[in-house]
Protein backbone atom coordinates (compact mmCIF):
# COMPACT_ATOMS: atom_id res chain seq x y z
CA UNK A 1 0.00 0.00 0.00
CA UNK A 2 1.10 3.61 -0.72
CA UNK A 3 0.84 6.64 1.81
CA UNK A 4 -0.76 8.75 -1.33
CA UNK A 5 -3.88 6.32 -0.47
CA UNK A 6 -3.75 7.29 3.30
CA UNK A 7 -3.28 10.66 2.73
CA UNK A 8 -6.21 10.84 -0.12
CA UNK A 9 -8.50 9.67 2.82
CA UNK A 10 -7.40 11.65 5.46
CA UNK A 11 -6.35 14.56 4.16
CA UNK A 12 -4.76 17.20 6.42
CA UNK A 13 -5.67 14.75 9.20
CA UNK A 14 -2.94 12.06 7.94
CA UNK A 15 -0.60 13.01 11.12
CA UNK A 16 -3.66 11.74 13.28
CA UNK A 17 -4.35 8.62 10.62
CA UNK A 18 -3.36 6.04 13.27
CA UNK A 19 -5.54 7.63 16.17
CA UNK A 20 -8.45 8.60 14.72
CA UNK A 21 -9.02 4.69 13.74
CA UNK A 22 -8.12 3.78 17.02
CA UNK A 23 -10.54 5.95 18.62
CA UNK A 24 -13.42 5.10 16.27
CA UNK A 25 -13.01 1.16 17.19
CA UNK A 26 -12.91 2.72 21.10
CA UNK A 27 -16.34 4.44 20.30
CA UNK A 28 -18.11 1.56 18.45
CA UNK A 29 -17.34 -1.13 20.99
CA UNK A 30 -20.01 -1.02 23.02
CA UNK A 31 -22.70 -1.21 20.81
CA UNK A 32 -20.42 -4.24 19.12
CA UNK A 33 -20.97 -5.66 22.44
CA UNK A 34 -24.60 -5.34 22.60
CA UNK A 35 -24.43 -7.49 18.75
CA UNK A 36 -22.06 -9.98 19.99
CA UNK A 37 -22.85 -11.82 23.24
CA UNK A 38 -19.57 -13.60 23.51
CA UNK A 39 -16.37 -12.01 24.05
CA UNK A 40 -14.86 -13.97 21.24
CA UNK A 41 -16.88 -11.73 18.73
CA UNK A 42 -15.98 -8.65 20.68
CA UNK A 43 -12.33 -9.27 21.17
CA UNK A 44 -12.30 -9.78 17.07
CA UNK A 45 -13.75 -6.44 16.77
CA UNK A 46 -11.05 -4.80 19.03
CA UNK A 47 -8.07 -6.46 17.42
CA UNK A 48 -9.69 -5.82 13.91
CA UNK A 49 -9.27 -1.65 14.73
CA UNK A 50 -6.11 -2.19 16.04
CA UNK A 51 -5.01 -4.26 13.16
CA UNK A 52 -6.25 -1.45 10.70
CA UNK A 53 -4.35 1.21 13.04
CA UNK A 54 -1.25 -0.53 13.03
CA UNK A 55 -1.26 -1.46 8.56
CA UNK A 56 -2.21 2.36 8.32
CA UNK A 57 0.90 3.75 10.68
CA UNK A 58 3.19 0.74 8.86
CA UNK A 59 2.51 2.78 5.53
CA UNK A 60 3.37 5.77 7.03
CA UNK A 61 6.58 4.68 9.15
CA UNK A 62 8.22 2.53 5.94
CA UNK A 63 7.63 5.61 3.47
CA UNK A 64 9.05 7.65 5.36
CA UNK A 65 6.08 10.21 5.72
CA UNK A 66 6.44 13.36 7.96
CA UNK A 67 3.58 16.15 8.54
CA UNK A 68 1.82 18.09 11.14
CA UNK A 69 -1.46 19.19 11.76
CA UNK A 70 -2.28 22.99 13.28
CA UNK A 71 0.78 23.26 15.58
CA UNK A 72 -0.23 20.69 17.72
CA UNK A 73 0.40 17.12 16.20
CA UNK A 74 3.08 16.05 14.33
CA UNK A 75 4.19 12.89 12.67
CA UNK A 76 7.69 11.75 11.48
CA UNK A 77 9.93 9.02 12.41
CA UNK A 78 10.27 8.74 16.44
CA UNK A 79 6.19 9.36 16.54
CA UNK A 80 5.39 6.41 14.08
CA UNK A 81 7.80 4.35 15.99
CA UNK A 82 6.24 4.93 19.10
CA UNK A 83 2.32 4.61 17.82
CA UNK A 84 3.72 1.39 16.71
CA UNK A 85 5.11 0.21 20.36
CA UNK A 86 1.78 1.26 21.65
CA UNK A 87 0.29 -0.53 18.82
CA UNK A 88 1.69 -3.49 19.86
CA UNK A 89 1.05 -3.49 23.38
CA UNK A 90 -2.72 -2.95 22.58
CA UNK A 91 -2.85 -6.54 20.41
CA UNK A 92 -1.08 -8.70 22.52
CA UNK A 93 -3.80 -7.21 25.40
CA UNK A 94 -6.38 -7.23 23.00
CA UNK A 95 -5.25 -11.12 21.95
CA UNK A 96 -5.40 -12.95 25.21
CA UNK A 97 -8.10 -10.46 27.28
CA UNK A 98 -11.11 -12.34 25.83
CA UNK A 99 -9.64 -15.65 27.25
CA UNK A 100 -8.67 -14.35 30.68
CA UNK A 101 -10.62 -15.67 33.72
CA UNK A 102 -9.57 -12.74 35.39
CA UNK A 103 -11.00 -10.29 32.81
CA UNK A 104 -14.59 -8.70 33.25
CA UNK A 105 -17.21 -10.90 31.27
CA UNK A 106 -20.28 -8.48 31.97
CA UNK A 107 -18.77 -5.38 30.76
CA UNK A 108 -16.34 -6.95 28.30
CA UNK A 109 -17.57 -4.20 25.56
CA UNK A 110 -16.76 -1.46 28.05
CA UNK A 111 -13.16 -3.29 28.64
CA UNK A 112 -12.09 -3.19 24.88
CA UNK A 113 -13.58 0.43 24.40
CA UNK A 114 -11.21 1.13 27.23
CA UNK A 115 -8.45 -0.48 25.93
CA UNK A 116 -8.58 1.46 22.30
CA UNK A 117 -8.92 4.95 24.05
CA UNK A 118 -5.91 4.69 26.37
CA UNK A 119 -3.62 3.49 23.63
CA UNK A 120 -5.35 5.92 21.53
CA UNK A 121 -3.91 8.63 24.32
CA UNK A 122 -0.84 7.04 24.09
CA UNK A 123 -0.31 7.70 20.26
CA UNK A 124 -1.40 11.16 20.68
CA UNK A 125 1.62 12.30 23.37
CA UNK A 126 3.98 9.99 20.54
CA UNK A 127 2.26 13.05 18.29
CA UNK A 128 2.08 15.83 20.24
CA UNK A 129 4.26 19.08 19.29
CA UNK A 130 2.49 21.23 22.29
CA UNK A 131 2.34 20.85 26.52
CA UNK A 132 -1.41 20.93 25.94
CA UNK A 133 -2.00 18.21 23.54
CA UNK A 134 0.78 15.93 25.72
CA UNK A 135 -1.21 16.75 29.02
CA UNK A 136 -4.70 15.83 27.07
CA UNK A 137 -3.10 12.69 25.79
CA UNK A 138 -1.37 11.61 29.01
CA UNK A 139 -4.79 12.35 31.05
CA UNK A 140 -6.45 9.88 28.33
CA UNK A 141 -4.22 7.18 28.72
CA UNK A 142 -4.31 7.84 32.91
CA UNK A 143 -8.07 8.13 33.73
CA UNK A 144 -9.06 4.77 31.27
CA UNK A 145 -6.27 3.04 32.73
CA UNK A 146 -7.04 4.05 36.48
CA UNK A 147 -11.05 2.10 35.63
CA UNK A 148 -9.30 -0.72 33.73
CA UNK A 149 -7.07 -1.43 36.74
CA UNK A 150 -10.39 -1.70 38.57
CA UNK A 151 -12.35 -4.17 35.97
CA UNK A 152 -11.70 -7.35 37.86
CA UNK A 153 -14.73 -8.53 39.54
CA UNK A 154 -14.82 -9.88 42.94
CA UNK A 155 -11.11 -9.46 43.64
CA UNK A 156 -11.02 -6.92 46.53
CA UNK A 157 -7.09 -6.05 45.65
CA UNK A 158 -8.25 -4.75 42.32
CA UNK A 159 -10.93 -2.07 44.23
CA UNK A 160 -7.62 -1.77 46.33
CA UNK A 161 -5.29 -1.34 43.71
CA UNK A 162 -7.61 1.52 41.52
CA UNK A 163 -8.46 3.73 44.41
CA UNK A 164 -4.26 3.82 45.05
CA UNK A 165 -3.68 4.09 41.25
CA UNK A 166 -6.49 7.07 41.48
CA UNK A 167 -5.02 8.63 44.38
CA UNK A 168 -1.33 8.89 42.72
CA UNK A 169 -2.57 9.49 39.25
CA UNK A 170 -4.41 12.63 40.87
CA UNK A 171 -1.03 13.53 42.54
CA UNK A 172 0.75 12.87 39.29
CA UNK A 173 -2.02 15.15 37.24
CA UNK A 174 -1.73 18.03 39.97
CA UNK A 175 2.67 18.34 40.31
CA UNK A 176 2.45 18.31 35.74
CA UNK A 177 -0.08 20.68 35.57
CA UNK A 178 1.53 23.19 38.16
CA UNK A 179 4.90 22.35 36.37
CA UNK A 180 3.53 22.92 32.80
CA UNK A 181 2.15 26.23 34.21
CA UNK A 182 5.42 27.27 35.34
CA UNK A 183 6.75 26.56 32.04
CA UNK A 184 4.40 28.51 30.00
CA UNK A 185 4.56 31.07 32.40
CA UNK A 186 8.37 31.71 31.70
CA UNK A 187 7.89 30.64 28.13
CA UNK A 188 4.31 32.72 27.10
CA UNK A 189 3.88 29.69 24.75
CA UNK A 190 2.97 26.03 24.99
CA UNK A 191 4.50 24.94 21.71
CA UNK A 192 7.27 22.76 22.37
CA UNK A 193 9.57 24.56 19.70
CA UNK A 194 8.32 27.59 20.33
CA UNK A 195 9.82 27.04 24.08
CA UNK A 196 13.16 25.84 22.77
CA UNK A 197 13.32 29.42 20.79
CA UNK A 198 12.22 31.17 24.11
CA UNK A 199 14.49 29.05 26.50
CA UNK A 200 17.68 29.84 24.12
CA UNK A 201 17.60 33.50 24.69
CA UNK A 202 16.55 33.47 28.28
CA UNK A 203 18.38 32.87 31.84
CA UNK A 204 18.04 30.64 34.19
CA UNK A 205 15.37 31.25 36.74
CA UNK A 206 13.38 29.91 39.84
CA UNK A 207 10.03 29.30 37.49
CA UNK A 208 12.13 27.95 35.45
CA UNK A 209 13.37 25.40 38.11
CA UNK A 210 10.22 24.50 39.82
CA UNK A 211 8.74 23.85 36.07
CA UNK A 212 11.40 21.39 35.84
CA UNK A 213 11.41 19.48 39.22
CA UNK A 214 7.67 19.42 38.96
CA UNK A 215 7.48 17.79 35.54
CA UNK A 216 10.27 15.06 36.80
CA UNK A 217 8.17 14.11 39.73
CA UNK A 218 4.66 14.20 38.04
CA UNK A 219 5.96 12.22 34.77
CA UNK A 220 8.30 10.26 37.25
CA UNK A 221 4.87 9.16 38.96
CA UNK A 222 3.85 7.93 35.43
CA UNK A 223 7.14 5.65 34.41
CA UNK A 224 6.89 4.51 38.46
CA UNK A 225 10.78 6.18 38.86
CA UNK A 226 12.27 6.05 42.40
CA UNK A 227 10.86 7.52 44.88
CA UNK A 228 7.40 8.06 42.45
CA UNK A 229 7.21 4.20 42.29
CA UNK A 230 5.26 2.95 45.37
CA UNK A 231 1.59 2.33 43.31
CA UNK A 232 3.21 0.33 40.94
CA UNK A 233 3.61 -2.79 42.90
CA UNK A 234 0.20 -3.32 44.47
CA UNK A 235 -1.69 -1.77 40.82
CA UNK A 236 0.42 -4.74 39.14
CA UNK A 237 -0.62 -7.33 41.13
CA UNK A 238 -4.42 -6.03 41.85
CA UNK A 239 -5.32 -5.55 38.36
CA UNK A 240 -6.20 -8.32 35.87
CA UNK A 241 -2.86 -9.70 34.49
CA UNK A 242 -3.59 -8.49 30.78
CA UNK A 243 -4.16 -5.03 32.42
CA UNK A 244 -0.47 -5.54 33.98
CA UNK A 245 0.72 -6.15 31.31
CA UNK A 246 -0.24 -3.49 29.20
CA UNK A 247 0.48 -0.89 32.36
CA UNK A 248 3.91 -2.26 32.77
CA UNK A 249 4.90 -2.22 29.12
CA UNK A 250 2.62 0.38 27.50
CA UNK A 251 1.87 3.24 30.03
CA UNK A 252 5.30 3.28 31.42
CA UNK A 253 6.64 4.48 27.51
CA UNK A 254 4.06 6.98 27.79
CA UNK A 255 5.75 8.71 30.71
CA UNK A 256 9.12 7.72 29.00
CA UNK A 257 8.12 9.65 25.59
CA UNK A 258 6.88 12.93 27.68
CA UNK A 259 10.55 12.98 28.65
CA UNK A 260 12.15 12.55 25.70
CA UNK A 261 9.55 15.01 23.79
CA UNK A 262 9.92 17.80 26.81
CA UNK A 263 13.59 17.47 27.71
CA UNK A 264 15.32 16.43 24.85
CA UNK A 265 13.72 19.29 22.83
CA UNK A 266 14.49 21.99 25.20
CA UNK A 267 18.10 20.94 25.82
CA UNK A 268 19.72 19.25 23.06
CA UNK A 269 17.51 18.70 20.12
CA UNK A 270 17.27 21.27 17.07
CA UNK A 271 19.28 24.21 17.09
CA UNK A 272 17.18 26.47 19.65
CA UNK A 273 18.27 25.18 22.05
CA UNK A 274 18.43 26.04 26.09
CA UNK A 275 22.35 27.71 26.98
CA UNK A 276 21.98 27.10 30.56
CA UNK A 277 21.17 24.28 33.65
CA UNK A 278 21.74 21.30 30.97
CA UNK A 279 24.48 19.58 33.19
CA UNK A 280 22.10 20.24 36.37
CA UNK A 281 19.23 18.27 34.62
CA UNK A 282 21.54 15.58 33.52
CA UNK A 283 22.56 14.89 37.06
CA UNK A 284 19.17 15.01 38.30
CA UNK A 285 18.24 12.31 35.59
CA UNK A 286 21.35 10.43 36.45
CA UNK A 287 20.34 9.78 40.06
CA UNK A 288 16.98 9.44 39.31
CA UNK A 289 17.78 6.62 37.13
CA UNK A 290 20.45 5.41 39.27
CA UNK A 291 18.33 4.60 42.47
CA UNK A 292 15.39 3.45 40.28
CA UNK A 293 17.50 0.74 38.97
CA UNK A 294 18.73 -0.09 42.27
CA UNK A 295 15.73 -0.17 44.80
CA UNK A 296 13.59 -1.88 42.26
CA UNK A 297 16.48 -4.65 41.76
CA UNK A 298 17.25 -5.18 45.81
CA UNK A 299 12.98 -4.85 46.84
CA UNK A 300 12.43 -7.24 44.04
CA UNK A 301 14.84 -9.76 45.57
CA UNK A 302 12.27 -10.29 48.99
CA UNK A 303 9.29 -10.70 46.60
CA UNK A 304 7.61 -14.25 46.72
CA UNK A 305 4.69 -13.00 44.82
CA UNK A 306 5.39 -13.47 40.86
CA UNK A 307 3.46 -10.19 39.90
CA UNK A 308 4.88 -8.26 42.55
CA UNK A 309 8.44 -9.21 41.16
CA UNK A 310 7.95 -8.55 37.94
CA UNK A 311 6.58 -4.94 38.66
CA UNK A 312 9.97 -4.08 40.67
CA UNK A 313 11.66 -5.59 37.91
CA UNK A 314 9.70 -2.87 35.54
CA UNK A 315 10.72 -0.56 38.08
CA UNK A 316 14.31 -1.30 37.57
CA UNK A 317 14.38 -1.19 33.92
CA UNK A 318 12.95 2.10 33.57
CA UNK A 319 16.01 3.06 35.63
CA UNK A 320 17.86 1.72 32.81
CA UNK A 321 15.98 3.70 29.97
CA UNK A 322 16.50 7.05 32.37
CA UNK A 323 19.95 6.32 31.35
CA UNK A 324 19.30 8.20 27.91
CA UNK A 325 17.88 11.45 30.14
CA UNK A 326 21.15 11.69 31.72
CA UNK A 327 23.36 11.09 28.41
CA UNK A 328 21.51 13.07 26.53
CA UNK A 329 22.77 11.97 23.31
CA UNK A 330 21.64 10.64 20.11
CA UNK A 331 23.22 7.53 20.30
CA UNK A 332 21.67 7.11 23.60
CA UNK A 333 18.35 7.65 22.82
CA UNK A 334 18.66 5.19 19.61
CA UNK A 335 19.55 2.46 22.16
CA UNK A 336 16.60 3.60 25.00
CA UNK A 337 14.44 3.26 22.32
CA UNK A 338 15.52 -0.60 21.11
CA UNK A 339 15.58 -1.67 24.55
CA UNK A 340 11.76 -0.03 24.93
CA UNK A 341 10.70 -2.59 22.17
CA UNK A 342 12.93 -5.25 23.83
CA UNK A 343 11.16 -5.01 27.13
CA UNK A 344 7.96 -5.37 25.36
CA UNK A 345 8.32 -8.60 24.05
CA UNK A 346 10.26 -9.73 27.58
CA UNK A 347 8.51 -8.22 30.29
CA UNK A 348 4.97 -8.56 27.99
CA UNK A 349 5.46 -12.20 27.28
CA UNK A 350 6.74 -12.91 31.02
CA UNK A 351 3.12 -11.63 32.26
CA UNK A 352 1.36 -12.92 29.35
CA UNK A 353 2.71 -16.45 31.10
CA UNK A 354 1.48 -15.24 34.74
CA UNK A 355 -1.77 -14.53 33.34
CA UNK A 356 -2.00 -17.84 31.67
CA UNK A 357 -1.42 -20.00 34.31
CA UNK A 358 -4.14 -17.96 36.52
CA UNK A 359 -6.70 -19.46 33.79
CA UNK A 360 -5.62 -22.91 34.76
CA UNK A 361 -5.68 -22.44 38.21
CA UNK A 362 -2.06 -22.05 39.17
CA UNK A 363 -1.06 -19.10 42.25
CA UNK A 364 0.85 -15.97 41.49
CA UNK A 365 3.17 -17.03 44.27
CA UNK A 366 6.80 -17.92 42.55
CA UNK A 367 6.43 -21.29 44.97
CA UNK A 368 3.47 -22.11 43.17
CA UNK A 369 5.58 -22.34 39.87
CA UNK A 370 7.65 -25.69 41.12
CA UNK A 371 7.71 -28.63 38.81
CA UNK A 372 5.91 -26.41 36.00
CA UNK A 373 9.17 -27.48 33.37
CA UNK A 374 7.30 -30.98 33.44
CA UNK A 375 3.82 -29.10 33.80
CA UNK A 376 3.87 -26.89 30.70
CA UNK A 377 7.72 -27.10 29.08
CA UNK A 378 6.62 -24.67 26.58
CA UNK A 379 5.51 -22.18 28.97
CA UNK A 380 8.45 -22.83 31.44
CA UNK A 381 10.47 -22.63 28.30
CA UNK A 382 9.21 -19.42 27.60
CA UNK A 383 9.18 -18.25 31.49
CA UNK A 384 12.96 -18.66 31.17
CA UNK A 385 13.88 -17.32 28.16
CA UNK A 386 12.06 -13.47 28.87
CA UNK A 387 13.57 -13.96 32.47
CA UNK A 388 17.23 -14.16 31.08
CA UNK A 389 16.40 -11.35 28.64
CA UNK A 390 15.04 -9.49 31.16
CA UNK A 391 18.34 -10.23 33.06
CA UNK A 392 20.72 -9.53 29.91
CA UNK A 393 21.67 -12.87 28.92
CA UNK A 394 23.38 -13.22 25.52
CA UNK A 395 22.01 -14.17 22.66
CA UNK A 396 18.64 -12.56 23.75
CA UNK A 397 17.02 -9.03 22.92
CA UNK A 398 17.76 -8.51 26.23
CA UNK A 399 21.16 -8.36 25.94
CA UNK A 400 21.65 -6.74 23.27
CA UNK A 401 19.74 -3.33 24.20
CA UNK A 402 21.46 -3.42 27.52
CA UNK A 403 24.97 -3.49 25.22
CA UNK A 404 24.00 -0.61 23.25
CA UNK A 405 22.26 1.82 26.16
CA UNK A 406 25.05 0.69 28.87
CA UNK A 407 27.46 1.72 26.11
CA UNK A 408 25.90 5.10 25.25
CA UNK A 409 27.23 6.10 28.82
CA UNK A 410 30.48 5.14 28.55
CA UNK A 411 31.71 6.56 24.83
CA UNK A 412 29.46 9.30 23.12
CA UNK A 413 28.62 8.57 19.35
CA UNK A 414 32.05 10.12 18.19
CA UNK A 415 33.61 7.11 20.57
CA UNK A 416 34.99 10.33 22.98
CA UNK A 417 34.56 8.74 26.70
CA UNK A 418 31.85 10.34 28.72
CA UNK A 419 31.46 11.52 31.99
CA UNK A 420 29.04 8.79 32.77
CA UNK A 421 30.42 5.73 33.62
CA UNK A 422 29.85 5.50 36.88
CA UNK A 423 25.91 5.36 35.61
CA UNK A 424 27.17 2.59 33.12
CA UNK A 425 28.77 0.51 36.01
CA UNK A 426 25.72 1.00 38.29
CA UNK A 427 23.42 -0.24 35.13
CA UNK A 428 25.88 -3.46 34.83
CA UNK A 429 25.98 -4.20 38.62
CA UNK A 430 22.37 -4.22 38.83
CA UNK A 431 21.61 -6.45 35.78
CA UNK A 432 24.17 -8.79 37.78
CA UNK A 433 21.86 -8.32 40.66
CA UNK A 434 18.66 -9.07 38.84
CA UNK A 435 19.96 -12.49 37.49
CA UNK A 436 19.37 -13.80 41.33
CA UNK A 437 15.17 -13.29 41.66
CA UNK A 438 15.04 -14.80 38.20
CA UNK A 439 17.35 -17.46 38.32
CA UNK A 440 15.13 -18.26 41.78
CA UNK A 441 11.93 -18.49 39.41
CA UNK A 442 13.86 -20.72 37.43
CA UNK A 443 14.99 -23.07 40.21
CA UNK A 444 11.54 -23.05 41.02
CA UNK A 445 9.83 -24.29 37.68
CA UNK A 446 13.09 -26.54 36.67
CA UNK A 447 14.49 -28.11 40.33
CA UNK A 448 11.66 -28.43 42.60
CA UNK A 449 9.06 -30.36 42.57
CA UNK A 450 5.84 -29.83 42.42
CA UNK A 451 2.90 -31.11 44.41
CA UNK A 452 0.93 -31.89 41.01
CA UNK A 453 2.79 -34.10 37.89
CA UNK A 454 -0.96 -33.02 35.93
CA UNK A 455 -0.33 -30.80 32.39
CA UNK A 456 -1.54 -27.88 31.87
CA UNK A 457 -3.84 -26.91 28.91
CA UNK A 458 -4.02 -23.13 28.63
CA UNK A 459 -6.24 -21.52 26.09
CA UNK A 460 -4.46 -20.88 22.78
CA UNK A 461 -4.69 -16.91 22.33
CA UNK A 462 -2.32 -16.65 25.50
CA UNK A 463 -0.28 -19.49 23.29
CA UNK A 464 -0.26 -17.38 20.26
CA UNK A 465 0.57 -13.86 22.02
CA UNK A 466 3.37 -15.55 24.18
CA UNK A 467 4.81 -17.35 20.86
CA UNK A 468 5.04 -14.13 19.44
CA UNK A 469 7.11 -12.61 22.49
CA UNK A 470 8.98 -15.17 22.39
CA UNK A 471 10.05 -15.17 18.83
CA UNK A 472 10.51 -11.99 18.86
CA UNK A 473 12.99 -11.79 21.93
CA UNK A 474 14.99 -13.95 19.76
CA UNK A 475 15.47 -12.55 16.72
CA UNK A 476 16.25 -8.69 18.08
CA UNK A 477 19.05 -10.22 20.08
CA UNK A 478 20.53 -12.40 17.20
CA UNK A 479 19.35 -9.81 14.50
CA UNK A 480 18.96 -6.28 15.87
CA UNK A 481 19.00 -4.63 12.72
CA UNK A 482 15.95 -5.37 12.48
CA UNK A 483 14.89 -2.69 14.54
CA UNK A 484 17.93 -0.87 15.41
CA UNK A 485 17.76 0.95 11.75
CA UNK A 486 14.27 2.79 12.34
CA UNK A 487 15.79 3.50 16.42
CA UNK A 488 18.48 5.50 15.31
CA UNK A 489 16.10 7.46 12.16
CA UNK A 490 13.64 7.90 15.13
CA UNK A 491 16.68 9.49 17.50
CA UNK A 492 17.74 11.36 14.30
CA UNK A 493 14.42 12.83 13.49
CA UNK A 494 13.78 13.96 17.22
CA UNK A 495 17.20 15.95 17.50
CA UNK A 496 16.38 17.40 14.66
Amino acid sequence: MDSSIITDLFREFTPMAPMLVMLLGALVMPAVSLGYKRRGGVAAVSLAAIAASLLINAVLLASGYSGEYGGLFGYDAFSGLMILLFQSVAFLAALVSASSTETTRLHFGAYSSLLLAATAGMMFVATADDLITIFVGVELASITSYILAAMKRKDPRAAEAAVKYVIIGGLSTAMTVYGLSMLYGVAGTTSLDGIAASLSTAGFSWAFGIAVVMMIAGYGFKIAAVPFHMWAPDVYEGAATPVSMFLATGSKKLGIVVFFKIFLLLFVAGSAVASFATEEVQYAFAIVAALTMTIGNVVAIAQTNIKRMLAYSSIAQAGYILIVMAVMSEYALTGGLFHMFTHVFMKGGAFLIVGALICVGVGEKISDYRGLGRRAPFLAFAMLVFLFALAGIPPLSGFTSKVILFSAAIFDGDGVMTQWIWLAFVAVLNSAISLYYYARVAKAMYIEKGESEAKLKVPAPFLAAIAVCLALTVILGVYPQLLLDFCADAASALFG
